[in-house]
């Protein structure tokens, strides 16, 4: 019992209710993330105890700021949630958000008020570690996928051939610039490597001038943009204005996909500078490369595919692979291109919302915060936890999130995103 004690913590409330706790089913359990997780020997040992806690209406479950001792599960009642503006919203037991604890950070981004009364489970923080059903360091065929003939060959090809698969090749000038910038060359020695390719060094002229960059006198050159943006942004920006080429096909069908693709990388970019602009403790410039590459692990999976006859695939099995190869093999694809380890974290890990190694703000957690903003209102039956009860929102110093300043962002970063998304994609 005392592993079980580890992960599940019972808690003292303030305004808790006289009613007697109630028990947890098994199958209560199994709609919460992430502790569907757990295997179903832990899951049903939890439920024989009493776990369940009623706090009645008008009761503080925390405090903005507040040092966060556990996470919370909603599990009856409506809960109001207020940020250090005032600006609240409400979560509902049954709704897709209370799947998801209702915090689960270092510190609380929010106000937590029942607005009714409540049945809450408290778990330890602990929980927030519970490995996913898909490792994201391993290649493997998720139970209710196991009909996916596509899946099973692309796995079968990428485990037996020791990650083999055919990885795309950036162009020679963002090769040459990343490696020379290594061994710390000035900024005329990058400014030649860069007009070797005139489209590319053009392109970053554009760049260094769009409204993602507050200035005021434009660069006029090559050099002018490396000194304005300087050498690492530079070795970045250059990578990513290089790499629309990379999502290329002559089969039709993964064409569309590499389009689709290509567009969710794009805005999930352009948010992820954003975002890093906004909280300054993210270098911005890595931020957008990290929003480019994050699901690059899906080029391969898309080349395998356009390489088979048309009957071993379509567009269902297609869309139900994708989010299960692109972790691990986006980490094959940025670990060959020699891209530093924050950059191979993203790949394996951006599409976790709960994913946190540790208390500081990490390039990951920003593309983690930019794929749910990104979201938001646009997938309206969909699994998504609140903006505030992830652990990387819990980690911004400068600026906190709620569903209205989310919203409130991306409105003012709009003709910024927009501008900065032509260049790139033109």
């Amino acid at each position: 019992m005392s592993g079980i004690r580890a992960f599940f913590e019972k808690s003292q409330a303030k305004g808790k209710s006289q009613h007697s706790a109630q028990r947890i089913t098994p199958e209560t359990l199994k709609q919460l993330f992430p502790i569907r997780n757990l295997s179903d020997e832990i899951l049903q040992t939890f439920a024989t105890e009493n776990h369940v806690e009623t706090l009645q209406a008008g009761s503080t479950l925390f405090n903005v700021n507040q040092q966060a001792t556990c996470a919370m599960y909603l599990l009856r009642g409506t809960v109001t949630l207020a940020d250090h503006n005032g600006k609240s919203y409400e979560i509902s037991a049954g709704s897709a958000q209370a799947k998801f604890p209702i915090c689960s950070g270092i510190k609380h981004t929010a106000t937590a008020t029942a607005k009714t009364e409540i049945d809450l489970l408290r778990v330890s923080l602990k929980i927030m570690l519970t490995p996913s059903r898909q490792d994201h360091g391993k290649l493997s065929i998720p139970d209710e996928l196991h009909s996916n003939r596509l899946l099973s060959l692309f796995v079968e090809h990428f485990e037996n051939n020791d990650h083999e698969i055919e990885i795309p090749s950036l162009p020679e000038v963002a090769i040459n610039l990343r490696k020379a910038i290594q061994r710390d060359v000035n900024i005329d020695e990058a400014v030649k490597i860069i007009q070797l390719d005139p489209a590319i060094s053009a392109k970053l002229i554009e760049v260094a001038n769009c409204p993602l960059y507050l200035t005021t006198v434009p660069a006029k050159n090559c050099k002018d943009a490396v000194v304005r943006i300087g050498l690492n942004a530079t070795r970045n920006l250059v990578t990513a204005i290089s790499m629309k080429q990379i999502f290329k096909s002559k089969s039709p069908l993964i064409k569309n996909h590499l389009e689709d693709l290509w567009k969710q990388s794009l805005y999930l970019s352009g948010l992820c500078h954003v975002l890093a602009s906004h909280s300054l403790q993210q270098n911005p410039e890595n931020a957008l490369l990290a929003g480019l590459v994050c699901d690059i692990g899906v080029i391969p999976f898309l080349s395998f595919t356009a390489n088979l006859p048309p009957e071993y695939h379509n567009d269902a099995e297609i869309l139900e692979a994708m989010p299960i190869i692109k972790g691990p093999v986006g980490a094959v694809v940025l670990k060959e291109w020699d891209f530093a380890e924050e950059f191979i974290d993203v790949a394996k890990s951006s599409s976790d919302w709960f994913q946190n190694s540790g208390d500081t703000l990490t390039v990951t957690d920003i593309v983690v915060l930019s794929r749910l903003h990104a979201l938001i209102g646009k997938k309206a039956t969909a699994d998504l936890p609140a903006i505030t009860a992830i652990p990387a929102a819990a980690k911004l110093k400068n600026f906190s999130l709620s569903p209205e300043n989310t919203l409130a962002i991306l409105h003012d970063a709009k003709t910024k995103i927009h501008e900065a998304l032509s260049i790139f994609s033109s």
